[in-house]
């Protein structure tokens, strides 16, 4: 008997600027590209973007993954190379044997835990039969899966400061995660608010997969938020919007209720505090790589 052959797979990765992404792109896609994906190829930090913007790091990998069928490639690599205008910094191919990528992506994706007591599981993983408080969460989906640091630093927070019988505020909810989170540790009203529909559509997705009734967490645009004052608010956006709605999410707040702010690199910290510092008190920091988390209380006036 024969054997079976594997499919192989090729690869052209170039590390170019961001302003000649697009052209790049294109020509991989004319060249047969069944998919291509952007890396970071310095270490340039992006966070989620705002509806309808897709930001990209200035120095920039573009990766084109081609089938087994690799005539164009040569072409496309002549092209690259004697572009005028292209600024090309790397270029290279790699060959990849088939495999089964869809068990090769869930293998790296163990449950994460948070603080001492807090766990997301993927949706194929066994989940122990034990006391600990469990959110489901496939990683990778859009709008926050605690993979990242600012998402790691605020439910970290959640696990040591449960919000029992508190009403809480979920601002730039994304996936929903933090709302999520705030229920499975005893929050009695939550509302979760955002500026994208679509992250309003995740969150009740999300609600769904973990079996919280609708009426547990409400979802809303911030102009229709219904609650007045909270005891406790989390916002997990970018600095800029942090400080814009210094204002408002301090206005969200009962006197002595508790506010979680992050989505903060260690370089903007001062101006996000210097926003807030005139109606916060017992203010705490935390780093966790290049990512702080601030965590205080509304001065009680």
């Amino acid at each position: 008997m024969a054997a079976t052959i594997k499919p192989r797979w090729q690869q052209v990765i170039c590390r170019t600027h961001r302003d000649d992404q697009q052209a790049i792109s294109d020509a991989m896609e004319a060249a047969g590209a069944v998919s291509i994906t952007y890396q970071d190829a310095g270490d340039q930090p992006v966070l989620e973007p705002l509806p309808g913007e897709t930001p990209l790091w200035n120095d920039i990998i573009i990766t084109g993954l081609f089938s087994e069928n690799f005539e164009r490639i040569p072409f496309l690599l002549f092209e690259l190379k004697d572009h005028p205008s292209w600024e090309i910094k790397e270029l290279r191919t790699e060959v990849l044997e088939d495999q089964d990528w869809e068990r090769a992506w869930m293998k790296d994706f163990q449950p994460m835990k948070f603080g001492d007591n807090l766990w997301i599981y993927p949706s194929w993983s066994e989940m122990p039969d034990d006391n600990s408080v469990k959110i489901l969460l496939d990683p990778g989906l859009a709008f926050g899966t605690g993979t990242h640091p600012t998402t790691a630093l605020c439910l970290e927070w959640l696990d040591q400061h449960p919000p029992q019988n508190k009403t809480v505020i979920d601002f730039g909810c994304g996936s929903g995660i933090l709302a999520i989170a705030a229920a499975k540790l005893g929050a009695k009203e939550i509302h979760a608010t955002d500026i994208d529909e679509q992250a309003l559509i995740a969150t009740q997705d999300n609600m769904q997969r973990n079996q919280i009734d609708a009426k547990r967490i409400l979802t809303c645009m911030p102009e229709n938020l219904a609650v007045q004052e909270a005891d406790l608010v989390l916002a997990n956006i970018l600095s800029e919007p942090l400080i814009t709605l210094s204002t408002q999410l301090i206005s969200l707040l009962k006197p002595n209720g508790q506010i979680v702010l992050s989505g903060i690199l260690q370089t903007q910290l001062d101006a996000v505090l210097a926003a807030y510092s005139n109606e916060l008190e017992d203010v705490e920091i935390k780093e966790l790589k290049e990512w702080v988390r601030i965590s205080a209380r509304k001065i009680s006036k």
